[in-house]
């Protein structure tokens, strides 16, 4: 699921809010500087410039683009821009309290102090605020993963132009050059990591969030791109070359490039900082629950099956990222080993297993598997954003391992605590295509409301002891 890239005005909503935040700490230590010690809030006169600062700044970005380009600015670009703007601001300010004649009202030292401060204050929180936007993007799970599909003579053009021209969280972790066999070799620093014979099951097994797509031919870039879509992943297609039949297309620049985007659906930032906030508020609160089951089921579980109380395990998540889930124990110490000899009584027709009374269960752990309470803990790996209260469920390794190519489609969001396929009778679901179907279904179909839908089924599900989730 694509992330779609804000145009516009909004685009820099962040910024927006900073220098709206840093002029009015400006006009606090104006107006301390000038008259006392005295909020300029408790002043009708300075409050009402305080709220007419904020408008004016919101009118100054809308019709003048100022904070356009702002991440590819350097330090004395910054700086020009910003006396640029705080300047507008005053002399705005200016003009409209001449035009209505109150002037006169207020301090003149106030109103140059606050035009050296705010150029000096959001000049620095600006380079501040640039600075820590460039070291996220360095941190790891902060990364997008963008792969390069091309041709061996177009690849040191396009990568030196994707790297020179970078502003966002999307790395070029490689090259798949598709005429020829350049595996092992490096362009412009980035590791040739496939071929055309190869580029398949790299990308089913490996992390791939997004490829750029830059060949000389058409009837290739189209296959790939069926084949990547069909996996989950994000096209950008370079659009010297036109493509038709595409879902959730639409017209962006990358990183220098303009290209068509396709993906199995896509997303606003606003959508998906909603569902983040839904996700810490529910995972602080279930926490809090989680502390209080824990007092009450550790002493059983301990006493029933001597050990670690919590049972962790890697899984994968988004686009293959492995990471370390947790659960209140429910199965003896050796429950993986005898997995195996378990799996002729596998009901799972697919990659997943789920047997009936199975034998490694104890019985607390029939109980919270039950009413689903051995789930409880992931609300950590939610609250650390690997998991999403709502997605789908997170496969372990061995069976992502057998994945086949249109199975990784369900991994293209966060794993979730619940989804689709598990409020719609998960008990009686043992085909695991039917489960990537249910999960490619909540992919595709995703909204904010669809979410609040599954949570409420959820509850439904779980009081009515229908099954685990």
């Amino acid at each position: 699921m694509y992330r779609k890239v804000r145009r516009g005005w909004t685009k820099h909503f962040d910024f927006l809010l900073i220098d709206l935040c840093c002029a009015q700490i400006s006009l606090i230590i104006a107006y301390l500087i000038r008259l006392g010690e005295q909020s300029p809030y408790s002043d009708p006169i300075y409050r009402n410039i305080a709220i007419l600062m904020m408008i004016l700044q919101i009118c100054i970005v809308f019709f003048t683009e100022a904070l356009s380009g702002i991440l590819k600015r350097g330090y004395l670009k910054e700086f020009k821009a910003v006396i640029k703007y705080c300047s507008t601001l005053s002399v705005s300010l200016l003009v409209i309290l001449f035009i209505s004649q109150l002037s006169a009202s207020y301090s003149r030292i106030v109103l140059f102090n606050l035009w050296w401060i705010s150029c000096i204050f959001m000049y620095i929180v600006r380079i501040m605020y640039k600075y820590y936007l460039h070291n996220r993007v360095l941190e790891e799970k902060n990364q997008e993963h963008m792969y390069l599909v091309t041709n061996g003579k177009l690849a040191p053009e396009t990568v030196t132009s994707l790297v020179k021209n970078c502003h966002n969280n999307s790395v070029i972790k490689g090259i798949i050059v598709i005429d020829c066999n350049m595996m092992g070799e490096t362009i412009n620093g980035v590791s040739v990591v496939a071929n055309a014979e190869s580029m398949l099951e790299y990308v089913r097994s490996n992390v791939v969030d997004e490829v750029f797509i830059n060949c000389d031919n058409k009837k290739v870039d189209e296959e790939i791109t069926d084949y990547c879509l069909k996996m989950g992943i994000t096209v950008h297609i370079n659009l010297e070359r036109s493509f038709v039949n595409l879902p959730n297309a639409e017209v962006e620049s990358i990183n220098g490039f303009t290209v068509l985007t396709a993906s199995i659906n896509s997303v606003t930032a606003r959508q998906l900082l909603i569902k983040r906030l839904i996700d810490i508020g529910g995972s602080v609160v279930g926490l809090i629950l989680t502390a209080v089951v824990y007092v009450f089921i550790a002493p059983i579980i301990y006493i029933q099956s001597p050990g670690p109380i919590l049972f962790s395990q890697k899984r994968v998540g988004k686009n293959g990222r492995q990471f370390k889930i947790y659960k209140f124990r429910s199965m003896c110490m050796d429950a993986e080993e005898r997995k195996k000899e378990l799996m002729k009584n596998n009901k799972m027709q697919g990659h997943m297993f789920k047997m009936d009374n199975d034998p490694r269960i104890t019985p607390i752990g029939r109980f919270i598997r039950k009413t689903s309470i051995d789930e409880l803990p992931q609300l950590f790996n939610i609250l650390k954003g690997e998991m999403s209260l709502v997605g789908t469920r997170p496969p372990t390794v061995d069976e992502y391992e057998a994945y086949e190519m249109h199975h990784k489609k369900r991994l293209a969001i966060k794993p979730g605590l619940t989804g689709m396929w598990q409020v719609c009778g998960r008990n009686d679901i043992t085909d695991f295509e039917k489960v990537v179907e249910l999960d490619t279904q909540y992919i595709e179909e995703w909204t904010l409301g669809l979410d609040v839908k599954i949570l409420l089924k959820t509850l439904v599900v779980v009081l009515g002891r229908r099954g685990s989730i």
